[in-house]
């Protein structure tokens, strides 16, 4: 069976098939959250053994997508606002911090050039899935705190972006979001190569508010829509296929 690559380590194939699922289901809002997932009713629901469950779970806690509960079940983790919004605060800290020192101390022109190419080219390339993008994000901001130098620095950002993840696929839901990035990270590359620390921090800002307001609307809306039907979840996805009907 084929192993598939999840953040932090490979999965077999019934494994990587659970956690798609399951990790649609959270993104899409269709679980409240805390809503309990257990062992026992998922291997029920997927027509399989315990072994590939745990090991889905296991994936989905390292990924924060789900908790596991003093209890041994898990649970879909819970949202805190202030919480997102003092990540937000401290990422863009780190990041106006990068971007500025990257600017007036000049260099890595190279890395800067092929990093700008690859966002080019996701402007004129067909569209990717969220996820995708969520990822290509990611490694942007973490390739420039790499190239500042300071491994604190970049340890710290890479902590906040794993507890992140989630709310990045949230706002690369947003259709027109994609091209925007692509322009912002193209603009922020831009002023860094020219020695322009206060442009490169103001790009950086824009970028980085415009998908904090993105998110924040999206976690009220869809908080309030998971809430209402919580008593009545019913998943859209087949049962024991992982499949849309």
């Amino acid at each position: 069976m084929v192993a598939k690559t999840f953040h932090g380590g490979k999965l077999s194939g019934l494994s990587a098939s659970i956690v798609a699922v399951l990790k649609e289901r959270i993104v899409g809002w269709q679980y409240p959250p805390e809503h309990r997932l257990t062992e026992e009713a998922l291997c029920r629901e997927f027509g399989v053994s315990r072994s590939p469950v745990r090991e889905a779970l296991r994936a989905l806690v390292t990924n924060g997508f789900v908790k596991k509960m003093e209890n041994r079940g898990y649970a879909v983790r819970q949202l805190d606002l202030r919480d997102i919004e003092e990540l937000y605060d401290l990422r863009t800290a780190l990041e106006l911090h990068v971007v500025g020192q990257l600017a007036r101390r000049g260099g890595s022109r190279s890395e800067l050039l092929a990093l700008r190419e690859t966002w080019k080219g996701l402007l004129l390339g067909p569209r990717r899935k969220g996820e995708e993008l969520a990822q290509l994000d990611t490694r942007f901001h973490e390739t420039l705190a790499e190239l500042a130098g300071n491994r604190m620095l970049l340890e710290q950002l890479r902590a906040i972006n794993e507890r992140l993840l989630v709310f990045r696929m949230i706002d690369f839901g947003e259709p027109r979001r994609a091209e925007s990035t692509c322009r912002q990270h193209m603009k922020v590359i831009d002023r860094i190569a020219a020695g322009d620390a206060e442009g490169a921090r103001a790009a950086m800002r824009r970028n980085i508010d415009d998908g904090r307001e993105i998110v924040h609307d999206s976690i009220k809306e869809a908080l309030a829509k998971a809430y209402a039907s919580a008593s009545g979840f019913t998943p859209r996805l087949a049962r024991g296929r992982g499949k849309k009907r």
